[in-house]
């Protein structure tokens, strides 16, 4: 059995506020080549199919012309819903869907019914696990408890329930969409910490021959048998040395795993550039950067006039600007933005806490109260655009 893991499409996300639709459309043709050139026996989603819970009717209709093509090649395709998407909305019209070969996963209730294809050595069940918020699915899926690893756990638990009940030689793969340990993250997925955790021990997946990953936007490899195929483009400069791709694998008759990676189309390269201002427009090493989007940190002492435009004569795919000026002595403490970064909410509240009281911290009940108050705003945030 020969299938394509790919995620995190993210349909309708811009970069920096340029339109990505175009470059997104271009992914989805080579998508659709690479299935009829490679001979590929099913195509794997895993979650994120649009950037947000309401989509723009454009990337509805990139979706819709995707689920077309895929259709028309005769392919299976079986998709999950992300943490991103409106598991609700990208759910509609899947059993009619169905009917074309499409096979839309986005109830938590399904986990445990696979979808069953066939090749020369007998079936392959397909499991969808759609991203599992877990203080919403925890009873659902009777969960020992409101976290990542127990609801995944409890998932995992049906599918291997169902698995015991398939003809001996049942091959198996697994669709998840979430944060396994291990992997490498960047700035553009958005968080999904519990209870100040994020990240399930690879262990929970174990039984399967195959775990086809997404929200992880690097390509990795986690184990043999579990893999993000990351996102089709960069949506962040954190991305910049990516190597932006799908992976071709291929499943033998004893469920072994052969994999190779499959570069997608590049729209344009990604470049960070750092310096003077002076410097970086005459810099001859630079060179090569003239046609990538660009981001540049300048660290003149003094904001220079019009750096934006006279960057964008050199360089006219500018995008984002950057100030952090080098100070020496006493003045070295950064922007703002500078000390926040790499910081979660937590760590920002509890810090603010330390600053009012003057350099005395919450306590471990305080700290528990934040974590639950975060928590609380994240899990109404997925409720509502639910509701929506």
């Amino acid at each position: 059995m020969r299938f394509l893991h790919t995620s995190d499409w993210h349909l309708g996300r811009s970069f920096h506020r340029v339109d990505l639709l175009g470059a997104q459309a271009a992914f989805l043709d080579h998508l659709v080549a690479t299935v009829r050139e490679r001979g590929v026996d099913a195509v794997l989603v895993a979650g994120d199919v649009y950037d947000r819970a309401l989509p723009p009717l454009a990337a509805v209709e990139l979706f819709d012309r995707a689920l077309h093509s895929l259709a028309e090649a005769r392919v299976p395709t079986v998709m999950i819903s992300g943490n991103h998407d409106s598991a609700r909305r990208l759910g509609v019209g899947a059993g009619l869907i169905q009917r074309a070969g499409i096979h839309l996963r986005t109830d938590p209730e399904g986990c445990g019914t696979p979808v069953v294809l066939s090749d020369a050595h007998g079936d392959v069940a397909f499991y969808g696990l759609p991203y599992l918020e877990p203080t919403l699915v925890r009873r659902r899926l009777k969960a020992a408890k409101a976290g990542h690893e127990s609801v995944l756990s409890a998932a995992m638990k049906r599918v291997r329930a169902d698995l015991a009940t398939r003809r001996e030689g049942t091959r198996s793969v697994v669709l998840a969409h979430a944060f396994v340990a291990g992997g490498a993250p960047s700035d553009s997925e958005r968080d999904i910490t519990v209870g100040g955790v994020s990240a399930v021990p690879a262990g929970v997946f174990d039984g399967v021959h195959y775990v086809a990953l997404g929200h992880l936007h690097g390509a990795q490899r986690i184990t043999d048998r579990v893999r993000y195929s990351g996102s089709p483009l960069a949506y962040s400069f954190s991305e910049t040395n990516h190597r932006k791709s799908m992976w071709l694998v291929d499943l033998d008759a004893e469920g072994g795993v052969t994999a190779e990676r499959l570069d997608c189309p590049v729209p344009r390269p990604l470049a960070r550039i750092r310096g003077q201002l002076d410097v970086l427009l005459e810099d001859p090493a630079l060179e090569r950067h003239e046609a990538s989007w660009i981001e540049a940190t300048l660290t003149d002492p003094v904001r220079p006039h019009d750096a934006m435009a006279k960057l964008c004569e050199r360089f006219p795919h500018t995008v984002s600007l950057i100030f952090e000026p080098e100070h020496t002595g006493s003045e070295a403490h950064g922007s703002y933005a500078q000390r926040l970064k790499g910081r979660t909410d937590q760590q920002i509240a509890e810090d603010f806490v330390a600053h009012v009281r003057g350099g005395s911290g919450p306590d471990d009940r305080e700290r528990t109260v934040l974590r639950g108050a975060f928590e609380d705003v994240r899990v109404d945030e997925s409720v509502r655009e639910v509701a929506r």
